[in-house]
C-alpha cells in the first residue's frame, strides 16, 4: 500500500469514528449507557480522533 492510498484508508478510518460518536449519543439519551460511560467513550473518540488526524497531516507531508 503507498501512502496516497494509507491517507484514504485514514480517512475512511475518520469516518467511521464520526459514525460512532453519532450512536453513543443516542445510546446515552435511550439509556443504554449510563452518563459515565458515554463520558469514558466520548473521551476515547477525541483521543483516536486525534491520532487520525495527525497520522493524516503526518502522512500528508509525506506525499508533497
Amino acid at each position: 500500500m503507498n501512502t496516497k492510498e494509507y491517507r484514504r484508508f485514514v480517512g475512511i478510518a475518520k469516518g467511521s469514528a464520526g459514525e460512532i460518536s453519532y450512536q453513543i449519543l443516542p445510546a446515552k439519551d435511550l439509556g443504554y449507557v449510563s452518563n459515565e460511560i458515554y463520558s469514558d467513550l466520548r473521551n476515547k473518540y477525541e483521543i483516536v480522533i486525534k491520532m487520525l488526524t495527525n497520522l493524516a497531516k503526518s502522512l500528508a507531508k509525506k506525499v508533497k
